[in-house]
């Protein structure tokens, strides 16, 4: 159902049984999946596409041009996977040239004012909370939480299963799987409860503990733990997906509990 209130161009595409309600506009080159429900007086800017049965409430601004003065009115996008919540006054711009999109995965939750940069890439089963900023170029992998008034430096990655405290100024990455709190951010630990929350059996648990226990309470740098990791810990996927997020961490990842 498409109010009579509503803005809707005819260029856009829409798919069956969307609503779109009254005082919302939707330009043209956007797509919207079966299912969505846009909710009164939400804004999505040319070049979106948003997947099947979202829910985006009032006050979202959706794939408006980039807050970056590199930006030259090349054609990107934002892409927004299905079963997605977006929350009222929620913004999310278009990407660059760096990456020419900005992408959102499936079965997330944006909650109220969260801002989301120019060619971030979020995830699948993400909870940002109310206040989150993201500045540009950053992601966040897979089934994290950033609390509510999370703040990020431009190209910061946030792991798998991380869990990041409510009011944390990030500056250097968050390696899969922990908890991060605290000023200057630290490693607070591995983020158990949620993985086991999420299937992750004892065994499993008490393997990424003891990989993190090496890395961030034994040794008194991240080289001499990671060394230790490789000599003392069997290899598995665990072990090794924590030790190639740090390989790829050129600017650092957050460092242990002062």
């Amino acid at each position: 159902m498409i109010s009579k209130q509503a803005n809707v161009s005819d260029k856009a595409i829409i798919g069956e049984n969307v609503t779109i309600e009254s005082f919302s506009t939707v330009f043209e080159n956007v797509e919207i999946g079966d299912g969505t429900v846009i909710h009164p007086n939400v804004t999505i800017y040319p070049g979106t596409k948003i997947g099947k049965d979202c829910q985006i409430f009032p006050g979202a601004v959706i794939g408006v041009v980039p807050q970056d003065l590199k930006f030259a009115g090349e054609d990107t996008t934002v892409e927004i996977g299905d079963n997605t919540v977006i929350r009222e006054c929620v913004t999310i711009h278009r990407g660059t040239k760096d990456r020419l999109k900005t992408t959102v995965g499936s079965n997330c939750l944006l909650m109220t004012y969260v801002h989301i940069a120019h060619d971030c890439e979020i995830g699948d089963n993400v909870i940002l909370a109310s206040y989150v900023g993201l500045a540009g170029h950053n992601i966040v992998e897979n089934n994290a939480i950033l609390e509510g008034k999370v703040g990020t430096q431009q190209f910061i990655r946030i792991g798998e299963h991380a869990f990041v405290a409510g009011g944390s100024l990030v500056r250097k990455n968050v390696p899969p799987f922990v908890k991060a709190a605290r000023e200057p951010l630290g490693f607070a630990g591995v983020n158990s409860i949620g993985l086991r929350r999420r299937g992750f059996d004892d065994a499993k648990v008490k393997e990424i503990e003891d990989i993190y226990r090496i890395l961030y309470v034994m040794n008194n740098s991240i080289s001499k733990g990671i060394q230790e990791v490789k000599d003392t810990i069997s290899p598995s996927d665990y072990r090794q997906q924590i030790l190639d997020f740090i390989a790829a961490s050129d600017k650092g990842i957050i460092k242990g509990m002062i």
